[in-house]
């Protein structure tokens, strides 16, 4: 049985940004709980307006690259209370079942609470939509808390990690 691969894509319109730091936060933490390993990890930003090219080789390979991963975790910070458009953008290239059998982790940044159901009402449809399994809850992170991260991820992971290895992610 090989490892398996963890991969991340971030729909932050900013490259590096802390929405990135997080999901890969996310993806060390999962692939560490699971006896899994470092995937891709694609930033949107670095693609800019070529999302939209559906022609574009370099977005095509960064897609197939993430249909082949075991378990993706899906990033995107909070604008007016859901994912960026990068984000819908990029996966609107896609066709259900395109990710079937893949397990997504969604995950988001935001400034108030307010928006912590973002995750639950709006990335989670996307990415069931698209043929993933989404075991467990989302995490919603707070900007404020962006300086204790590994500690607000590794408490999700605790009531998560049960759920995602309950999913056969070897099969």
């Amino acid at each position: 049985m090989t490892a398996p691969v963890v991969g991340v894509v971030v729909g932050n319109p900013r490259p590096g940004s802390r929405t990135t730091k997080v999901a890969v936060e996310v993806a060390e933490q999962l692939a560490a709980a699971i006896g899994g390993k470092i995937g891709p990890v694609v930033e949107l930003a670095s693609h800019g307006p070529a999302v939209l090219d559906l022609g574009d080789a370099d977005v095509r390979t960064d897609m197939a690259t993430l249909s082949e991963v075991d378990v993706l975790v899906v990033a995107s910070p909070t604008y007016k209370a859901t994912y960026t458009g990068l984000l819908k953008a990029f996966f609107d290239r896609y066709g259900p079942p395109a990710l079937d059998g893949v397990v997504a982790v969604p995950v988001m940044v935001g400034g108030a609470l307010g928006h912590a159901m973002a995750v639950e009402v709006h990335l989670r449809p996307l990415l069931v939509e698209l043929g993933a399994v989404v075991p467990t809850r989302g995490l919603y992170v707070l900007e404020a808390d962006i300086d204790r991260l590994p500690e607000v991820v590794a408490g999700w992971l605790t009531g998560a990690v049960v759920a995602l290895r309950a999913v056969r992610i070897d099969a």
